[in-house]
């Protein structure tokens, strides 16, 4: 008997121990992969920050214009950049499925997609002071805010096209190309901001359209350097991306209009709470929209890393699905969740630490102390905002490596708006718990949505395994 135990005993060992060596190879190709996309995320907020900074020198009014300018602009190209979003999960099941006909036509649609979607979202932003007009904003912050419009509106074609040749590269698990260009972009925008708004070697100051034609500029510049990667490295180079660039391919384009546009609406769903959010703050008082606008900052800084994983799982996935290695997608889901979780969770110790040094950092040594300690309360309440949406955002990365991303928008409107938003405004203005109620109400919606993302990812992998089934028995 102790013999028949021992030889059972070590396939379960020997089984055991190519568990933990997929999961050690899954970890590292998961972090491998999401490194150079959080960095990446990292960069493109250090040159928005790099443009307030240069803006921030013209005067407040400046400022102020160039936030309304902001929120005008990031509408449009949030849904632009949800519709090129789909590239991923199909370039890379395609990819995985080493079809590399499919990858370079998801891509040559994906680009399509980019110069069809400017057109309508350079006429949206030229229409920006109209827009801000009609939302009862001042003459004089819409007509500076049309200023910057005009200058940025020129270039979200490029802009759009360098996400779907991120998308692509990405998807083709090389996604270390776009850090570069990005890496590079930094001290070039600040370079090309600081010469046209303030008017240096011999420039006309063209202040805030200045600052906006840099952005252009940029842009141009970094999609040009992304198609000569894309079109001339190796191993780009021998994916074709523009050949038979004129073909046009309606099966592909419906499925990514189809897995984009749900992803686009539920990017602006998120979006739409956020200002809806910094409404209600608003609605109790000045320093309290301040203190609020703190811990949504450091939200946003802290999402970087939970959103750079949820693209790699998307990756990950995608490949898994191609190969049809229905372990291979759990495990990959697993190994981002507990990454991200992970992550999330020091980061977020780390910033509960250090939250009236970081309140210090965005409202000065000279601010009021009592926005000051609601910005560090408001930084503690949200601790479980930030943990539950990095869970949020990875399943939703998950989900979308499976092309589920319909249902996904269902349950954001239900968790972030129907019961997140509902309980934001009682919590606030009805029962008088203030700002506070209000990140209590966001932290409850993001753990509704964070849970029935998992559980749906959960069923559609169960299924995927119950599909296989009928065919390993035969």
């Amino acid at each position: 008997m102790n013999k028949m135990a021992e030889t059972m005993e070590v396939p379960r060992k020997l089984t055991r121990g190519a568990g933990l060596l997929h999961f050690g190879l899954e970890l590292r190709e998961t972090a491998k992969l999401a490194l150079p996309m959080i960095l990446t995320q990292v960069g493109q907020i250090a040159m928005m920050t790099t443009d307030l900074a240069f803006i921030g020198r013209i005067g407040a009014d400046a400022v102020a214009a160039a936030s309304l300018a902001s929120r005008v602009y990031l509408v449009s190209f949030t849904f632009g950049a949800g519709v090129l979003a789909g590239i991923v999960p199909l370039a890379a099941q395609a990819f995985g499925a080493n079809n590399l006909a499919l990858v370079r036509c998801t891509l040559r649609m994906g680009l399509w997609a980019a110069v069809i979607l400017s057109f309508p979202m350079i006429v949206f932003a030229l229409q920006g002071e109209q827009l801000l007009l009609a939302f009862g904003q001042a003459p004089d912050a819409a007509r500076l805010a049309q200023q910057y419009l005009i200058g940025m509106a020129w270039g979200v074609g490029p802009a759009l096209s360098f996400l779907a040749i991120r998308g692509f590269m990405n998807a083709v698990h090389q996604p270390e190309p776009v850090l570069w260009i990005t890496l590079g972009a930094i001290p070039t925008n600040a370079l090309v901001v600081y010469l046209l708004v303030f008017g240096k070697l011999g420039l006309p100051r063209l202040e805030l359209f200045g600052a906006g034609l840099a952005t252009t500029i940029v842009n141009y510049a970094t999609c040009l350097v992304g198609l000569w990667f894309a079109t001339t490295r190796h191993p780009f180079r021998e994916y074709r991306i523009l050949a038979h660039f004129w073909c046009f391919d309606w099966t592909v384009m419906r499925q990514l209009v189809v897995i984009g546009t749900s992803s686009s609406i539920t990017s602006l769903m998120g979006y739409g709470l956020v200002s809806a959010a910094a409404l209600l703050a608003g609605a109790i008082s000045t320093s309290v929209l301040a203190a609020h606008q703190v811990a949504v900052q450091v939200s946003a800084i802290l999402f970087m890393v939970p959103f750079g994983i949820s693209m790699a799982a998307a990756v990950r996935i995608g490949h898994a699905i191609g190969l049809n290695d229905h372990q291979g997608v759990k495990r990959a889901a697993v190994v981002a969740m507990l990454l991200g979780v992970v992550l999330a969770t020091v980061l977020t110790v780390l910033v509960i630490a250090g939250r009236f040094k970081i309140a210090v950092l965005f409202l000065g040594e000279s601010g009021d102390p009592v926005t000051v300690h609601l910005a560090a309360q408001l930084v503690f309440v949200g601790a479980g905002f930030f943990i539950t949406d990095a869970v949020a955002s990875i399943a939703s990365g998950s989900l979308r490596g499976l092309r589920d991303t319909w249902v996904p928008l269902i349950f954001a409107g239900i968790a972030y708006w129907l019961i997140g938003f509902s309980l934001s405004y009682v919590l606030s203005l009805r029962i008088g718990l203030a700002a506070i109620g209000i990140w209590i109400g966001l932290s409850i919606g993001a753990m509704v949505y964070a849970g029935l993302l998992v559980t749906r990812f959960q069923l559609l992998v169960s299924r995927l395994s119950l599909q296989s089934e009928p065919a390993q028995r035969f």
